[in-house]
C-alpha cells in the first residue's frame, strides 16, 4: 500500500512540474528551445527509419528468402523495428535533450530549487561528465531493452507482460536522467544518483512512467520537457533529498519503497 502511495506521488510530482511551467511560463518558453532541436533530429532520424524499414528487416531476415509468407513477416518485423526505434527515441530523448541544453535546464532546474550551498561549475566543465554518465544510463537501459524486444514477439507474454515491464524500465531510466540535475548541484555521484533513486524505487516509477506514456504522444515530449526538468527538480527537493546536503555530511538516501 504504501509502494502504491509513493508511486502515485511520483506521477503527482511530474504533474507539479506543469503547474510550476505554467506560474513561470519565461521558463517553459526558454525550456522549448534544446527540446525543438531535438525534435527536429529525432523526427528526421525516424522519418529515415519508417521508409527504410522493410529493407532493413530484410536484410535482417535473410533466412526467410525461402518462405512464401515472407513478405508478411518481413513487413511484421518493419514494423517492429519501426516501434523499437520509437521507444528508444522517447527513452533517448531525455538525455539527448539535457545535452543539447545543459545551460538552459541547468538554469530551470536551479529556478524550481533553488539551493543555499550549491556545488555549482560551469556548464562546459559538466557537460562531459553528463554525457558519459548519460552514455551508462543508456547501456544499463539497452541491457533491459533488448531482451524485452524479442520476448515482445512471445504470444500473449509479448502483447501483455512485455509492454509493462518496458514502461516500468524505461520509466525509471528516465527519472535518472531527469533528476541529473538537481542531484548533481547536491553534490551526489552517478553510483549515489543510482542508489537514492534505488531506495525511492517507487517515487522514482511513478515520475518516471507518467514521463514515459506522456512522451510516447508525438510532440508532447517537446511541450512537457521544460515541465519534466522542474517536475524532477521538485520531486528531489521535496521526496529525495529535502534538505541541502553539504560535502562532509551527504544526505542518506530514504528508504521504505
Amino acid at each position: 500500500m504504501r509502494a502504491l502511495r509513493d508511486f502515485t506521488a511520483g506521477v503527482g510530482f511530474f504533474f507539479q512540474g506543469f503547474g510550476w511551467v505554467a506560474k513561470n511560463t519565461r521558463w517553459w518558453l526558454f525550456g522549448l528551445i534544446p527540446a525543438l532541436i531535438a525534435f527536429a533530429l529525432y523526427v528526421a532520424a525516424l522519418i529515415f527509419l519508417g521508409t527504410n524499414a522493410t529493407a532493413l528487416a530484410e536484410f535482417l531476415t535473410p533466412f526467410a528468402d525461402s518462405w512464401s509468407w515472407r513478405e508478411t513477416f518481413r513487413t511484421l518485423a518493419g514494423i517492429v523495428l519501426f516501434l523499437a526505434g520509437l521507444v528508444l527515441a522517447v527513452v533517448t530523448f531525455v538525455a539527448v535533450t539535457l545535452a543539447i541544453g545543459e545551460p538552459f535546464y541547468e538554469k530551470l532546474s536551479a529556478a524550481a530549487d533553488p539551493l543555499d550551498n550549491e556545488h555549482e561549475q560551469p556548464w562546459w566543465r559538466t557537460l562531459p561528465r553528463s554525457i558519459r554518465d548519460s552514455l551508462v544510463t543508456l547501456f544499463y537501459v539497452l541491457l533491459f531493452t533488448i531482451p524485452l524486444f524479442f520476448l515482445g514477439f512471445v504470444p500473449v507474454v509479448g502483447q501483455t507482460v512485455v509492454p509493462v515491464l518496458g514502461a516500468a524500465v524505461s520509466g525509471f531510466f528516465l527519472t535518472v536522467e531527469l533528476t541529473t540535475l538537481a542531484l548533481e548541484r547536491r553534490g551526489l555521484a552517478r553510483k549515489d544518483r543510482f542508489r537514492l533513486l534505488r531506495a525511492n524505487r517507487a517515487s522514482a516509477l511513478g515520475f518516471g512512467v507518467a514521463a514515459f506514456l506522456l512522451f510516447l504522444v508525438p510532440f508532447v515530449a517537446v511541450i512537457a520537457m521544460p515541465a519534466a526538468v522542474a517536475g524532477a527538480a521538485l520531486l528531489v527537493r521535496t521526496r529525495l533529498s529535502p534538505a541541502s546536503p553539504t560535502p562532509d555530511r551527504p544526505h542518506p538516501p530514504q528508504t521504505g519503497n
